[in-house]
């Protein structure tokens, strides 16, 4: 059941296909893009708190003074001044601002910004003198802050000094805001992105796969009967799939006329013998001058079988048959023919190949091979030459060889008057010589089908005639 509605359901088409595949690969790459831009930002962010936090203590220690009470100095007896200019930020003068300053002395000092009076801020510490340090979010009563503290020794007269350490501390919900701000414009910005970037595809898409669309609309005017052949212009990619086509449809046409044109041919063919025949019945003849009648008809009836049921089952060309090695066929045949005219002790000579193929049937082959042979090894005195080669196509658009078949014989050849004879159906080149007369027809009929020329001349080698058949692909 589970597999009958799985055959049952439609396959996607080609633009879904793409769009499934781009959206994915497109949340895939804003995803990462969104995740490393966030961790940019939030990495920058942290930096620029810790300089800004940094900039406010600067300021502050700009504002602190601190000198000695007498010029017998200690640093227990040095008094500080703490910071009686305006704040570096009005928040450091609002109570729960969420930005405090906190600066404490060795001798007991302690300032604080109206911001963290009555926070109980735990910034009591004092520091050793170093690089400031940077932290957060610390838990203190006032919420999580991010905190920039250090130590200082401030240089009295003397030797002595007088050691101070600054806290600068931020709640971390101005930092998380100001973050969250920025994921919000960065996702609404990143989404528009990606359904601009679908938007744009689907209409790419549309532009791409409008040739195949129009070879899908072609093709189902043909099946209407509107068009015989797809007409372009087509892509380059295409094209090569549309070329294969035509040809595929010229050649079912072909094969549907051939089929029609040998029914009719074979019942035109055979209503003169049956007249015959019939005429023959009806008569007074005798016994043996009717059975002598009705023999050479039927005779004549099954030459046009014969020849038609041959014609018939020639394939013709084809744009996608596989190929088939000639020279393992053309060897079997020669054998083949040698056992049946033994007594003639022919010599037959191959010069094959062995790169040579044949785009057809493999029934095609040996009837082509088999009745050019037989014709010769019939007509020859001793030799016979078989030469088979491959041919270049001519074409650079074509992507297969041709194919070049000659077959010479050392017999006395074929007049010229008679060529055009020879070839017809039923007519044999001389009449005592046994045969039905249709073989070199039957050649002509697999030539004419695949496209290909034969041309019968005198052997320059062996003197006999010669038939020179080409299948050149184009």
């Amino acid at each position: 059941m589970v597999s009958e509605i799985v055959a049952s359901r439609r396959p996607l088409s080609l633009v879904s296909r793409s769009t499934i595949a781009t959206l994915l690969v497109l949340i895939g790459f804003l995803g990462i893009t969104g995740f490393a831009l966030d961790r940019a930002y939030a990495h920058a962010a942290l930096e620029g708190l810790r300089a800004q936090l940094q900039s406010y203590a600067y300021t502050y220690l700009a504002g602190i003074d601190v000198s000695s009470r007498s010029d017998r100095i200690s640093s227990r007896s040095a008094r500080v001044f703490p910071p009686d200019m305006p704040p570096p930020n009005p928040d450091f003068g609002r109570p729960g601002s969420g930005l405090y300053a906190v600066i404490v002395g060795q001798d007991g000092f302690h300032w604080e910004a109206q911001s963290a009076l009555g926070r109980d801020l735990p910034f009591n510490d004092l520091l050793p003198p170093g690089p400031a340090k940077f932290e957060g979010p610390v838990e203190t009563s006032a919420g999580p802050l991010y905190v920039l503290s250090q130590g200082i020794d401030w240089v009295l007269q003397g030797s002595n000094s007088y050691h101070l350490t600054i806290y600068i501390g931020e709640n971390d919900a101005l930092f998380h805001n100001g973050l969250a701000a920025y994921r919000r414009t960065l996702f609404s910005w990143l989404g528009a992105l990606g359904l601009a970037l679908l938007v744009l595809q689907q209409i790419l898409l549309r532009w791409s796969f409008s040739p195949l669309r129009r070879v899908a609309r072609d093709i189902a005017r043909i099946e209407r009967g509107g068009a015989e052949r797809l007409t372009g212009p087509y892509p380059r990619e295409v094209s090569v799939l549309t070329r294969g086509l035509n040809r595929f449809i010229e050649s079912e046409r072909e094969h549907l006329t051939r089929y029609r044109n040998t029914l009719d041919d074979l019942a035109h063919s055979l209503k003169t013998p049956l007249a015959v025949a019939r005429s023959q019945l009806e008569s007074d003849e005798s016994e043996a001058d009717l059975r002598t009648a009705l023999q050479a008809q039927v005779q004549h009836m099954d030459q046009i079988v014969a020849y038609q049921l041959a014609r018939a089952k020639t394939s013709g060309h084809s744009t996608f048959a596989a190929p088939i090695t000639v020279q393992n066929h053309a060897e079997a045949v020669v054998r083949s023919l040698e056992r049946v005219y033994a007594r003639k002790n022919i010599l037959c000579e191959f010069d094959l190949d062995e790169n040579a193929r044949f785009y057809g049937e493999e029934g095609d082959l040996l009837e082509l091979l088999g009745n050019l042979l037989e014709n010769a090894f019939k007509w020859a005195n001793h030799r016979v030459l078989l030469s088979v080669k491959s041919i270049a196509p001519a074409s650079p658009k074509a992507w297969r060889t041709g194919l070049d078949v000659r077959v010479e014989d050392d017999g006395p050849g074929i007049p010229p008057e008679q060529l055009e004879r020879v070839l017809q159906r039923g007519v044999r080149g001389d009449e005592r010589v046994q045969g039905h007369g249709i073989g070199l027809a039957i050649v002509e009929d697999i030539v004419r089908a695949y496209r290909g020329t034969l041309e019968v001349d005198r052997s320059p080698e062996l003197g006999g005639a010669c038939f020179h058949v080409s299948f050149a692909e184009r």
